[in-house]
């Protein structure tokens, strides 16, 4: 696992075919990571971690838990910590950076790599009414 956390949000849904699969939402401070996995998990989806998550890789896989300490717990600004429902850890088929502003249209394909393991990136703006679904069909064309 590993030492350092990655600062991002990590949800995840139930897939019959795999198990819960993750996406992990990046971007700076303020962007709007635990807002857009509230609006996830209001769809059904499971909070993995909030703020900071552990990424890891087994066997060509990656994956994300929670650290310890905030495990089951989010932020919701203008409201306060609060707890949701959650799942321990969650395969990452995608990672998500938080931009403001307009996005590609047709986009380059983009990864992140995490301990040596390329993971498909996209860019949207969380701002879009539309955000939520653009996150869903991207994972499912995975």
């Amino acid at each position: 696992m590993s030492d350092q956390p990655v600062h991002g949000t990590v949800a995840a849904r139930w897939d019959p075919a795999c198990g819960w699969r993750g996406v992990l939402i990046t971007g700076m401070s303020g962007a709007g990571k635990s807002d857009l996995a509230l609006r996830l998990i209001g769809q059904g989806w499971r909070l993995v971690a909030d703020d900071y998550a552990h990424v890891f890789a087994s066997g060509g896989v990656l994956y994300a838990t929670a650290p310890r300490a905030i495990v089951g717990r989010m932020e919701a600004r203008g409201v306060g910590v609060v707890t949701a429902c959650t799942v321990a850890q969650a395969r990452l088929s995608l990672a998500v950076e938080l931009v403001e502003g307009a996005v590609e249209r047709l986009p380059e394909r983009r990864s992140r790599r995490f301990d040596g393991v390329d993971l498909r990136l996209i860019a949207l703006d969380p701002r879009e009414a539309s955000v939520v679904e653009k996150v869903t069909v991207a994972i499912a064309r995975l």
